[in-house]
């Protein structure tokens, strides 16, 4: 099954020149299905509050976060404030969720980093109890982590099967539960020193996504419900993005970044660089190899992207 083409944006900040109101409404007529907010202690608006305001003065835009932190929240709180924005906006909530990796942010916070299998643990704790308290009238569950007694899922969704949701990540756990768990898989670079690295670059490389997307296969094996692997969409954040005709002058400075060859940079599904044709034909060959039917734009880039935008949304 190929998936229609649609694109996210990420908004740190409103856009230049805008308040936050303006930026959503904007970016919702430019034609982005979905505006995301990142949940870091020392960038952007504070997510859940961000992603309010935005259902509240637009129609169609949906929201989400790229990713919810698990470490950050109890699910039992983070279920009411997310079921709340999903059922004012009738139904236009994703609902991001990692196991959390940048080492800033809980060295600031004084929240414990614990080693990546015990976060993992618990956000496919956190997962699975918002789902539960989503589509269940009373959920009880004794983890390792978190323990919840007869708990009513109040307010409920919009729908009964409660919002869709997004796993990102890029190691071999975390991408199989997505497979098994997740509507849409994000699948990153794994950022094992807790900042963007040349390692981490370099783990977005064509050859490492080959194996990420069959964990995330392997992963879809394992589901529970009808979906099948084919089902599920597949999210890719950019960390570089630009509208170009000099493309061979940025794939210099993503070498330099990637710490590979401009050839290999401008090849990572994680770089989108060069003229409207050029990217169009990038994001066909990434779909057709790896599923990539979702782009997530910078938003410093959201304007200049609104021509492809509007090309190729539901193609």
């Amino acid at each position: 099954m190929i998936h229609p083409f649609r694109f996210g944006v990420q908004l740190d900040n409103p856009l230049p020149g805008s308040t936050w109101t303006e930026t959503v409404r904007e970016v919702e007529s430019l034609g982005y299905s979905t505006a995301f907010v990142p949940d870091h202690f020392d960038e952007g608006l504070g997510p859940l509050a961000a992603m309010a305001a935005a259902i509240a003065v637009t129609d169609t835009l949906r929201v989400g976060a790229l990713v919810l932190d698990t470490d950050y929240r109890h699910p039992a709180v983070v279920a009411r404030e997310l079921a709340t924005i999903d059922m004012l906006s009738e139904g236009r909530l994703e609902v991001g969720l990692g196991a959390g990796w940048k080492a800033t942010d809980y060295r600031h916070s004084g929240i414990p980093m614990d080693r990546p299998g015990i976060r993992v643990d618990r956000m496919i704790e956190h997962a699975t109890i918002l789902r539960r308290l989503f589509t269940e009238e009373s959920v009880s569950f004794s983890g390792e982590h978190y323990t919840i007694t007869d708990l009513p899922g109040t307010p409920k969704p919009f729908s009964p099967d409660g919002p869709p949701f997004l796993i990102g990540g890029g190691a071999p756990r975390v991408l199989r539960f997505a497979g098994s768990f997740a509507d849409i898989v994000g699948i990153n670079p794994s950022i094992h020193s807790g900042e963007v690295d040349q390692a981490a670059a370099q783990d977005g490389m064509p050859d490492r996504i080959d194996q990420k997307v069959g964990w995330v296969a392997e992963g879809a094996e394992a589901r529970k419900d009808s979906k099948s692997f084919q089902d599920l969409e597949i999210n890719a954040w950019l960390a570089a993005a630009q509208i170009t005709d000099d493309r061979d002058s940025v794939a210099v400075l993503l070498a330099e970044l990637f710490g590979v060859s401009p050839e290999a940079g401008l090849s990572s599904p994680m770089a989108l660089v060069g003229s409207e044709s050029q990217v169009t034909e990038d994001l066909q060959h990434r779909r057709e190899r790896w599923g990539y039917s979702y782009p997530v734009i910078p938003g410093a880039e959201a304007r200049n992207f609104a021509p492809l935008v509007a090309s190729l949304t539901g193609t």
